[in-house]
């Protein structure tokens, strides 16, 4: 079917959906506790208020049926699920919640009138259209061009979800929002490198400080990282430390040329390398200088509080708070860096358990489980691509979190990881879901051998084993 079909009968749902939300004066905005899911519960925040709508939210690490219980007595008149809601509509549809779901990942078999997820028309949820790009969608719906201003935070949740990996940039309804916010004078694109820290950091903490990817001989060095950029001819100190925003077009050139090659030579792959370039996107109404000017920091940003419990903290940040909820952003991304380089130190340490069709780790408490995740991607450049990765970790309420991350390779060969994990998570009681790349699951803390043994089986049969 070509695109523009699908895109005019994606629209007609949005405005249908727009169109009930309409009907009503509150409603609660349940979203997930990600980049792209602070990004769409604020997206829909917005976009419900400037419609007349009063709004509470709340923010979940999974949604499940219990969740779903509790929500349906709380007796809100609507409820808006953003980044999440698809893989149980089925059940908000028995529960006879009245409901709106606007979400990316796949979906279960449902015929719920109210529901906007890019796969039930043919898009990729995994990179074409990420939760806050559907709910962007939906606020167009809403009033149109007037909330245009909220494409940046669509592309930072896009960018959150990692949607640029597959074709290297925002692609697909990511494309047309990006674009959107471009001529509107909100958004800006360049090929650039894409380490964290270029708009904040002194340039040789931006090569220190790397763990996405581990730069050979240079992460966690501060005196090699100094060395490296001297050899390269760079002058690191003016009045202060000079940061990757302050270096010229040639100056970077240089860095970039000769970190490509210092990587290839100290066994980084050439693909891997190859990707410390890519286009990044620049937020023109942030301050220069800022986390928040750079799409993939702000991301990183939102990522540090909602996945340590303070999602109103993000959400405040969304909403235009460069003050107070600012300041504590800052100060939990500086403990989730470190939380995040103390996990890929774990993995590195213990190494990880070879299956068939797989590898996995179990961080049992040592990794929080809502960056297990994160870790378990990042871990991907050191331990090898061949199979998926499988990463465990246990929850505060006797669980265990499972995260699940692959390839597109891969995802082309036949693994579908969100089938996988909703197959033998369901056989073991628990629930899960996702991506083909990426996904997660939860389960009981007692079933863990069991549901390795059953994703053992399903991975092997995907493949053809």
């Amino acid at each position: 079917m070509p695109r523009d079909i699908r895109l005019d009968q994606m629209m007609s749902k949005a405005v249908e959906c727009a169109e009930h939300i309409k009907k009503h004066e509150r409603a609660l905005v349940v979203s997930h506790i990600d980049a792209d899911g602070l990004t769409s519960g604020a997206i829909a925040v917005l976009a419900l208020e400037r419609a007349g709508l009063t709004c509470e939210v709340m923010f979940l690490k999974q949604l499940d049926k219990e969740s779903l219980e509790r929500i349906t007595d709380s007796g809100y008149e609507l409820v808006v699920f953003t980044d999440l809601g698809s893989g149980l509509i089925d059940t908000i549809e028995s529960l006879d919640i009245n409901a709106v779901v606007v979400d990316h990942h796949i979906p279960s078999q449902s015929n719920y009138v109210y529901h906007l997820n890019p796969c039930l028309f043919g898009v990729e949820g995994s990179y074409e259209a990420s939760g806050s790009t559907m709910t962007y969608i939906l606020a167009r719906a809403l009033q149109g061009d007037l909330n245009v201003d909220l494409s940046p935070l669509a592309v930072v949740g896009a960018v959150g979800d990692l949607q640029q990996i597959k074709k290297g940039k925002l692609t697909g309804l990511n494309r047309i929002v990006l674009e959107q916010g471009k001529r509107k004078g909100y958004i800006s694109y360049i090929n650039d490198l894409k380490l964290f820290g270029k708009q904040t950091k002194p340039v040789f903490k931006l090569l220190q400080y790397s763990v996405d990817p581990v730069l050979p001989g240079l992460t966690g060095r501060e005196d090699a990282c100094i060395s490296f950029l001297k050899e390269c001819g760079i002058e690191l100190k003016g009045e202060r430390w000079k940061r990757w925003i302050d270096l010229t077009q040639n100056e970077k050139r240089k860095v970039v040329s000769s970190l490509i090659k210092h990587c290839i030579a100290h066994g980084l792959s050439p693909d891997v390398a190859q990707q410390l370039v890519g286009e990044v996107y620049i937020l023109e109404r942030e301050r220069e200088g800022t986390e928040l000017r750079d799409a993939s920091e702000y991301s990183t940003l939102l990522n540090a509080t909602a996945r340590y419990d303070e999602a109103e903290v993000g959400l405040a940040v969304c909403l235009g708070d460069r003050e107070r909820a600012l300041s504590r952003a800052r100060t939990l991304l500086g403990e989730h860096r470190k939380n995040l380089v103390d996990g890929i130190s774990f993995v590195m340490e213990n190494g990880v358990i070879k299956r068939e069709s797989y590898v996995y780790f179990d961080a049992g408490s040592r990794i929080k489980d809502t960056i297990v995740g994160i870790v378990a991607g990042m871990s991907m450049s050191m331990i090898g691509r061949e199979v998926p990765i499988i990463a465990i970790a246990e929850t505060d309420d006797g669980k265990l979190k499972i995260s699940a991350r692959t390839t597109q390779s891969k995802a082309r060969k036949g693994i579908n990881l969100a089938e996988a994990l909703s197959m033998a998570a369901s056989i073991v009681g628990g629930v899960g879901g996702g991506h083909p790349v990426a996904a997660g699951a939860t389960i009981p803390r007692t079933k863990k051998d069991e549901f390795l043994n059953a994703l053992e089986k399903i991975l092997c049969d995907q493949l053809g084993n």
